[in-house]
């Protein structure tokens, strides 16, 4: 087929092996195409949307062409896709001045039916009143009679966005940097500006700026790249060029620093000195790729580890908890740079604004450690020879990286050259005394353009902020005479008709769908052996022969049924003290020195899951590293150290940890309310999640906030905790390790892993008790939020329900379907998801920033007469399999699939049950529906537990309708 793209470009990047050209096509769109062997294909498609005000047009944009489209006339052809594709990354993003849409997936016929849906969403949408009024803001009125609110699935997640602290400093540094161009205001839409966005207003933004000619296109992966031109000449091919004024102007310069004062929505317990501070810059436009290398590496250096120096230097200065401020960020047009503290005192507010400043010019003045400075360019070539993205596919990332330039008309290949810069780097920075000094002066001590923000809490913040929506909702009612009033039920009803009505088999024909057949029916399996203790192996060991670009991860794990009960609260800390305290040879600062340029990392984390077949709990504390094989002594050799002299009598930067951790704990409790929630409710069923929940929950904030005070009363009691904890968990008795990297590796690691191993303590196991304190209830979490998160579940199996491996399915539909138009497209909510645990029989329903309750809790109990009265179509269902295949075999870099496998091993999933559940997936029938909803049928007040987080007035509100006390309210913030 023919095209009209002319080749501009054309890299080969070596150290991502990757060949990557660049086109533009005679309507303007550009296309980065990067060509490789990576089966994780990657499309994405991405336009320049900066926003002139705060109504959330481009957020709300960006939800609505996911809602139908010309090729594709169904409401959501978004979460179509989601039911029925083995994609492995399918979502959209709003920034502050672009708007991508991306996938990916492993299957090519798969990857091709995701570029083509997305293809159409955004050229071709059905962006009609309906679908502003869903996915951005509408006024409901069901009853002439009734009061007047707000919904929609925008609206209320930006309420919620709002209730977050962090959330709130990092848009109002951002905005008072730029106060005179598009960063100056909320792109993702505040709450206060959403309802004044007009309908004239939102489709007129799409026609403007959804064009060709401002449009970034994307691909990645292994599928053939000429056909990547075919697939979208089909799309452009009937555009004409055009000129989009899309551009982001500069910000002006200040003259001099500046400083603003805001609150934000603090919790019922007052807090009065929980006042957040930042001091930030703004640097100049025009940053060139390696001089914006050397400012990311200057972050790390100054922030970067517990041990950077601008960071320890405010911990140490007493006047706050932790790091406030968003470090320096750079995928925006203009670099800028913030720091402070959290949990500031008011009246040392002055001190913090001065500090920053002055630990930086004494940073420039006296020099940084040459140590540090090696340790943060060995941290960051370590990462760019490892190139972990984590859960994001590789592609993904590199095609957010080549936007930092490209986006702004520069070229999308500088930021993806990483050695080269990097070698420039090391080569300024060792021929040229005070470098990263001198950017510090340069961009930092010398820029006029700062400002400092101080935002304070306010406990009436929140409840003013409802009356005064309130009032704007009132105003709005008494606006509209009664015709007026029941044209708005009238539309109130038929959107909710509109939302309850399905889509045609005809329309739901249209989308491009695989077949069973498509499908891998053999599980994947990770290359394991098994070395136990004896021989070659001072313990069981596991072995994952994986290409890993000549790293070696090591895990370093030991049995927590060692550890007392009451000392299990302490593992966080415990395992943040390993390598945050300093050894018996070397204090915290020159122990993180040797970590970071000897090494890719070293740190610790529990793990604690129930098992398959086994009642008694799976739990394990772990230290985990990773080096380049020939680094492999320096990496088993500190984790020796840490391990064996870890020096836990350091009380100060001990009890500095543990206000890092409640303010971190505290920060994200409204963040990540649906996390919570989740955990706080299966605590109530399982001894794994109620261990957790003392670790990394709401009990584990309640115990950090006592361990503070204990802390500075009676430190010695808690050093003999800590003491206790080390003597109970390091025993080479229960240890065991898992390792991945090549196999031609491996017989140079074997003795030296043995070494370490041989070296540690050995005692006899005294394994012991605990009892968790589970039971069914319901409680209502009290945060300053003016949206809920919704928790509701019980165990099925103590139901009588026996586990088919097509309960998978089944839940994942639910999840999709019923939960997804009831809770979220009806509701208002900005997610709903519900989730079955095989090895213990918790199923749990949970929706996040809703701003339903009770009516949230009423589709929970629906569900079960949903899936007995569902009539599931053949290819509803294979949709249903698919997407389920798709979920298990779900894309994982070497590290994580050696830690996967091992945790196979440790909960009991065999190669055998994996395949019989895989089985199990694809035999899946419309009766083990039917099935799982007799299940839910059988779950009563009594066996169910419901834990809420929310405000206080929306969960008295609760107490009033069902009876007093039917919520226990439990104050958290």
């Amino acid at each position: 087929m023919a095209h009209d793209f002319e080749l501009v470009d054309e890299k080969t990047i070596a150290e991502l092996n990757t060949r990557g050209r660049l086109y533009r096509h005679r309507t303007g769109a550009e296309l980065l195409s990067m060509m490789n062997e990576d089966e994780n294909k990657v499309f994405g498609i991405t336009f320049r949307t900066p926003p002139t005000d705060s109504t959330g047009v481009a957020h709300i944009l960006e939800h609505a062409v996911l809602n139908g489209s010309r090729k594709y006339p169904v409401k959501e052809p978004f979460v179509e896709l989601i039911k029925g594709s083995l994609k492995t990354f399918l979502n959209a993003f709003t920034y502050p001045d672009r708007t991508c849409y991306p996938v990916a997936s492993q299957n090519l016929q798969d990857f091709y039916n995701l570029v083509d849906v997305y293809l159409d969403a955004v050229f071709h949408p059905r962006l009609t009143p309906l679908v502003l009024k869903q996915e951005g803001w509408h006024y409901e009125l069901e009853n002439a009679q009734d009061p007047l609110v707000y919904k929609g699935v925008v609206f209320n997640e930006m309420k919620g966005a709002n209730s977050s602290p962090d959330r709130v400093m990092a848009e109002l540094v951002q905005q008072s940097l730029f106060p005179d161009n598009t960063y100056g205001v909320d792109s993702g839409g505040h709450p206060r500006a959403i309802p004044d966005l007009t309908y004239e207003q939102f489709e007129s933004f799409h026609r403007k700026l959804y064009q060709p000619s401002n449009a970034r296109i994307y691909f990645y992966g292994d599928d053939d790249p000429d056909h990547r031109l075919e697939l979208l000449e089909e799309y452009l091919g009937e555009f004409e060029p055009g000129v989009v004024d899309s551009s982001i102007g500069v910000q002006p310069r200040f003259t001099g620093p500046r400083e603003l004062e805001e609150t934000y929505a603090a919790g019922e317990e007052g807090e009065a000195n929980k006042n957040m501070v930042a001091v930030n810059w703004l640097l100049e436009d025009g940053i060139d790729v390696d001089t914006g290398l050397a400012l990311q590496i200057l972050d790390y250096i100054l922030i970067g580890t517990p041990a950077s120096p601008l960071r320890k230097a405010l911990i140490d200065s007493g006047l706050g908890e932790d790091l406030a401020g968003t470090g320096m960020e750079s995928e925006l047009r203009q670099f800028f740079f913030s720091t402070g503290l959290r949990g500031v005192d008011t009246d040392r507010i002055d001190e913090v604004k001065r500090l920053v400043p002055d630990i930086l010019a004494r940073l420039a003045s006296d020099g940084i450690d040459a140590a540090t400075i090696e340790a943060a360019i060995n941290t960051t070539e370590f990462r760019l020879r490892e190139n972990n993205t984590g859960s994001y596919p590789r592609g993904l990332v590199l095609m957010l990286r080549a936007l930092t330039t490209w986006i702004y008309d520069r070229d999308p290949f500088e930021p993806l050259f990483l050695a080269a810069p990097l070698g420039a780097l090391k080569e300024r920075v060792a021929t040229h005394d005070g470098y990263f000094e001198g950017l510090i002066r340069l961009h930092l001590l010398d820029n006029p353009h700062r400002t400092t923000l101080v935002l304070r809490p306010d406990t009436a913040q929140a409840q003013r902020e409802e009356q005064e929506e309130k009032a704007r909702l009132e105003q709005a009612r008494s606006a509209m005479d009664e015709a007026g009033l029941e044209r708005l039920v009238v539309e109130t009803q038929e959107l909710i008709r509109r939302q309850e009505e399905p889509d045609s088999p005809e329309a739901l024909a249209t989308l491009p769908r695989l077949q069973l057949s498509d499908l891998q029916r053999d599980i994947r399996t990770i290359p394991l052996d098994v070395v136990e203790a004896g021989g070659a192996a001072a313990c069981t060991t596991y072995y994952h022969d994986l290409f890993t670009n000549g790293i070696a991860y090591v895990d370093l794990s030991f049995d927590l049924h060692t550890v007392p009960q009451e000392l299990l609260p302490y593992l966080s800390l415990f395992g943040r003290s390993l390598t945050n305290l300093g050894t018996e040879k070397e204090d915290f600062v020159t122990l993180s020195q040797r970590i970071g340029s000897r090494t890719g990392g070293i740190w610790a984390h529990s793990l604690v899951s129930s098992h398959r077949t086994d009642p008694a709990t799976v739990a394990r504390f772990f230290v985990k590293g990773k080096a380049m094989v020939d680094q492999v002594d320096d990496l088993l050799s500190i984790m020796r150290d840490v391990l064996l002299t870890v020096r836990l009598d350091n009380q100060q930067r001990f009890l500095q940890m543990a206000l890092e951790e409640r303010a971190a704990e505290e920060s994200g409790m409204v963040a990540g309310g649906h996390g919570v929630v989740d955990l706080r409710l299966r605590s109530q069923f399982d001894e794994a999640a109620w261990v957790s929940e003392q670790m990394d929950g709401i009990s584990y904030l309640f115990f950090l906030r006592k361990l503070v005070e204990e802390v500075e009363r009676d430190w010695p009691t808690v050093l003999a905790r800590l003491e206790r904890l080390h003597k109970c968990l390091v025993n080479r008795q229960t240890m065991l390790c898992n390792v991945t990297l090549a196999g031609a590796d491996r017989s140079a690691f074997e003795p030296k892993l043995k070494a370490l191993v041989s070296s540690l303590p050995e005692a006899p196991v005294e394994r012991q008790t605990w009892t968790a304190e589970c039971g069914a209830r319901r409680e209502g979490l009290v945060v300053p939020a003016p949206v809920n998160f919704v928790g509701k579940g019980a165990n099925l199996y103590r139901l009588g329900y026996e586990m088919r491996g097509s309960v998978g399915v089944v839940v994942r539909y639910l999840r999709n379907t019923w939960l997804w138009d009831r809770v979220r497209v009806l509701g208002g909510a900005y997610g709903a998801f519900c989730s079955f645990d095989h090895f213990t029989g918790i199923i749990a329903f949970g929706s996040y920033r809703d701003p339903n309750l009770l009516g949230t809790i009423d589709v929970y109990d629906r569900s079960a007469t949903y899936l007995r009265e569902l009539d599931l179509s053949e290819g509803e269902l294979t949709k249903a399999i698919i997407a389920a295949i798709g979920e298990l075999d779900g894309y994982q870099l070497p590290d994580a699939k050696g830690y996967t496998s091992m945790i196979r091993q440790l909960t009991g999933v065999t190669d055998d049950f994996r395949q019989e559940m895989r089985d199990a997936v694809l035999g899946t029938t419309v009766e083990d529906f039917k099935a799982f909803g007799e299940a839910l049928a059988s779950v009563t007040e009594e066996s169910e537990g419901v834990v809420v987080m929310g405000a206080r007035e929306a969960l008295e509100g609760v107490n009033r309708e069902k009876g007093e006390e039917w919520l226990k309210l439990v104050p958290v913030l």
